[in-house]
């Protein structure tokens, strides 16, 4: 879904700076893409792009949690069960809607249950402008169904279909209510 709205935005000729985890998506080559491992350095990347962006589609799923301790090597079997101890990771929307000047934040929420009740929590909390709703059943998809919520709640688009004309869809909605 990332890659099909940074070709939407650049088919409206707009310039598009993608900040990748380590994916198997070969990006346009219209986008500067920034490579990231892990969450925090996706945040740190995008901390230092944001303040030169208009705005920012947060479409990727970074870790929510992560190991407290990353072992340099392998760990071998013991017989014994093993504890994994883990942490919960920045949320990189939030952070960077937290700290907005002027720039529109649009935040993706994949739900599995109360869909729209927890899409608009994540709108609110991530300080977006809107939400696009949509479910795991979009992840390794061509095609993807999703709703557009706005700041009130209310569905703004229902769009479904190969990714790419969804992404088309919502960068419509995007521009005639965020760009202007």
């Amino acid at each position: 879904m990332g890659k099909a709205l940074a070709e939407a935005a650049i088919e409206r000729g707009h310039e598009v700076i993608i900040v990748s985890g380590p994916v198997d998506v070969e990006y346009p080559a219209k986008a500067e893409v920034l490579d990231v491992v892990s969450t925090e350095e996706m945040l740190a990347a995008c901390q230092r792009v944001f303040d030169q962006c208009d705005g920012l589609i947060g479409v990727a799923a970074p870790s929510d949690y992560r190991p407290v301790k990353v072992e340099p090597n392998k760990i071998a079997k013991t017989g014994e069960p093993l504890a994994l101890n883990l942490v919960e990771t920045a949320d990189v929307v939030a952070t960077l809607g937290a700290g907005k000047t002027r720039q529109w934040l649009v935040g993706f929420a994949l739900e599995t249950e109360d869909h729209r009740l927890r899409a608009l929590a994540k709108l609110e909390k991530k300080h977006c402008d809107l939400m696009v709703l949509n479910g795991p059943e979009a992840m390794h998809a061509l095609e993807n169904h999703v709703e557009i919520l706005d700041r009130e709640g209310t569905v703004l688009e229902a769009l479904s279909g190969p990714k790419e004309d969804v992404a088309r869809g919502i960068f419509a909605v995007i521009e005639r209510r965020l760009i202007g």
